[in-house]
């Protein structure tokens, strides 16, 4: 598990630093490690699945560097597309980023129903919600 959360602290540094400055892009991955440590923990308690913390942490954080790796790689074909004059460079990277996001909450949203035996609608809410509690919070306060 601490593995994966060290990755993922790397790697979202990493590409946080490429869009906004180091320091920036460190505290708001910090504030999103924390706030997925949260809501991933607060899922567990309302489910009553404490036990199985790990689990559930180490799969949704596979998920979450996966994600990272490719949107880091979109980062990279962005760059390379500027520096070629591609005409549409800006709009092919906003529709890569948008395939990642349904991708990466359909992926949460399938750990979150094989974790907790839910409806599909359950676990595509709650997906969300962590989405919106992990990425949108830190981005949020980021901008405040």
């Amino acid at each position: 598990m601490w593995k994966a959360v060290i990755f993922y602290l790397i790697s979202g540094i990493i590409v946080e630093s490429l869009i906004a400055d180091p320091a920036d892009g460190t505290l708001e991955v910090s504030l999103r490690t924390i706030m997925a440590f949260s809501s991933i923990a607060t899922y567990l308690l309302i489910f009553r699945k404490w036990q199985y913390f790990n689990q559930m942490y180490t799969a949704i954080f596979i998920c979450e560097n996966f994600m990272m790796t490719l949107a880091t790689m979109t980062e990279g074909l962005y760059f390379y597309m500027v520096m070629k004059h591609y005409e549409n460079a800006e709009e092919i990277s906003i529709a890569i980023g948008a395939v990642l996001v349904v991708w990466y909450i359909a992926v949460v949203s399938y750990i979150l129903r094989q974790s907790f035996m839910t409806k599909m609608s359950v676990s595509v809410i709650l997906a969300v919600s962590y989405f919106v509690l992990t990425y949108g919070l830190p981005m949020l306060f980021m901008d405040i």
